[in-house]
């Protein structure tokens, strides 16, 4: 099991892991050694999420969540296997536990007296000051 919050726990086997080779530095090394890690975690089919952290989550994951729901992590920042898998699972708890946080709701507050007289204020100075800038025979009409 896979402590991702005090509420949430995920099971080893819902996280699919799959080693491609990755590209960048590496010499001869990275055309033989598949060291990157593909991490696949199925949103849409887990128990272990409650409804509203499976919403806040899609949302969260944007590109890498796929048609199916799949969120695909793919990480190959370092040059081990077993660093990448780390950084991959590490991602992906990262990811639910910022979908867990609830957002708090918005209260619905009303502009006090004084500041809706201050700008009403702001807008008459802003208006005389224009009206200064006029030319003469424009203010005639």
């Amino acid at each position: 099991m896979i402590r991702v919050t005090n509420n949430i726990s995920l099971g080893e086997d819902e996280i699919e892991e799959q080693f491609i080779r990755s590209s960048g530095p590496g010499g001869q090394n990275v055309n033989k050694v598949a060291t990157a890690v593909q991490l696949r975690f199925d949103v849409a089919r887990s128990p272990n999420l409650p409804e509203p952290v499976r919403a806040r989550l899609k949302e969260l994951a944007g590109r890498r969540l796929t048609s199916d729901g799949v969120l695909i992590i793919v990480a190959r920042r370092f040059r081990t296997r077993e660093r990448n898998r780390h950084d991959a699972l590490e991602r992906l708890v990262t990811l639910i536990r910022k979908a867990a946080i609830a957002p708090t709701p918005r209260k619905a507050t009303r502009p006090t007296l004084a500041s809706k007289r201050r700008r009403l204020e702001g807008k008459q100075r802003r208006g005389a000051l224009k009206r200064g800038r006029r030319s003469v025979n424009d203010a005639d009409h």
